[in-house]
């Protein structure tokens, strides 16, 4: 149709399910795949969603001339979506446990593709894992468990895991203030361990929970880069008692716009 705006493209990182021992079929493959709510809460508005694939280390696929530059200059946004811990050696440690050694392989391919998503000057919007990651990136540091390293933390996790909610407080004169329209926070679905311990190059806390952890962080650099630590894509399929996300999902698309 002439003079239809092309609806937006936005990239969305795989999730990285590795082959595991003694399965049989499909669980002996590497499987990139996409969360399911954080793809129908982006697509509430009129978007594509692509999911950005990555060949891995122990795939049995040579790569192409394709990089992952190509898909920054293609699509108009990239969202970093949640899972597996960042691995301590991103950050220059080394896991405490055995279980918190995270995916380094994941790690490798998100890094590369939010820089070259940071090079080309497209949006970038972090959750949960996504804007460890970002932290990560810019130089910072992670708590590898807040439970054990962190003083008097709420629960940021609990078996109930979508669950799992608590308060946050943006912060007063910061970015998300003013895109929530002077709402001064609210209660957020809450699943992780880990948490921003040394913040990042020119990163910005917009929010905390009442226990201080960091919630959201904004880059001040050239650009959209914008993480949080909640998962938006759970709230709107929940109760109303919980933080209306909206406004961030359309702060991030007027910056792929």
């Amino acid at each position: 149709m002439i003079g239809r705006r092309r609806p937006l493209r936005i990239g969305l990182s795989a999730r990285i399910h590795h082959p595991e021992a003694g399965a049989h079929g499909i669980r002996t493959k590497t499987l990139q795949v996409l969360e399911q709510s954080v793809t129908q809460w982006v697509t509430t508005r009129n978007l594509l969603v692509l999911m950005v694939p990555s060949v891995v280390q122990d795939g049995a696929l040579m790569r192409s001339n394709i990089r992952l530059r190509d898909y920054a200059e293609y699509l108009d946004g990239l969202i970093l979506q949640g899972g597996a811990d960042v691995s301590p050696r991103a950050y220059g440690e080394e896991p405490l446990r055995p279980e918190w050694n995270g995916d380094p392989v994941r790690d490798a391919y998100e890094l590369e593709l939010l820089h070259e998503f940071i090079e080309a000057g497209k949006p970038v919007l972090g959750i949960c894992r996504g804007m460890q990651l970002i932290n990560v990136a810019l130089g910072g540091s992670l708590f590898q468990d807040l439970a054990t390293q962190k003083a008097g933390v709420v629960a940021h996790e609990s078996p109930d895991y979508d669950h799992n909610n608590h308060p946050i407080a943006f912060s007063e004169v910061g970015q998300f203030s003013r895109w929530f329209s002077g709402v001064q926070g609210g209660r957020v679905i809450s699943i992780h361990h880990q948490g921003i311990h040394r913040l990042g190059r020119d990163i910005m806390v917009e929010a905390r929970a009442e226990d201080d952890v960091i919630e959201a962080i904004r880059w001040s650099g050239r650009g959209f880069v914008v993480g949080v630590q909640w998962h938006p894509e759970f709230h709107h399929v929940h109760n109303d008692d919980l933080l209306d996300c909206a406004p961030l999902l359309e702060a991030f698309l007027a910056a792929a716009r």
